[in-house]
């Protein structure tokens, strides 16, 4: 069965991208050493749009012990205040 994620009010749902297990001279980092990602991608906002000054598909970034985790069909997400979006990674 497959889960959708709705947020309410001013909150926003990011996908947050797996990050990389080896470095680039090759080095293997362990789970254990790995630090807790701060970008997600948007993909759904909740239902407060004057509070909300993204969209989906914007990748932002976020304090990092903020939000709350989430695991769907194997992907991470994590729910947040779109309040405590730090900022939208745009190209140069």
């Amino acid at each position: 069965m497959s889960e959708t994620v709705q947020p309410l009010g001013p909150r926003v749902l990011l996908e947050i991208p797996e990050e990389e297990a080896v470095t680039a001279s090759g080095l293997v980092i362990p789970d254990t050493a790995r630090s807790r990602q701060q970008r997600g991608v948007v993909v759904a906002i909740g239902d407060d749009e004057e509070l909300i000054k993204v969209k989906v598909g914007d990748l932002v970034l976020f304090p990092q012990y903020s939000g709350t985790s989430i695991t769907l069909e194997r992907r991470d997400y994590l729910l947040i205040d779109a309040t405590e979006l730090l900022a939208v990674i745009r190209p140069a």
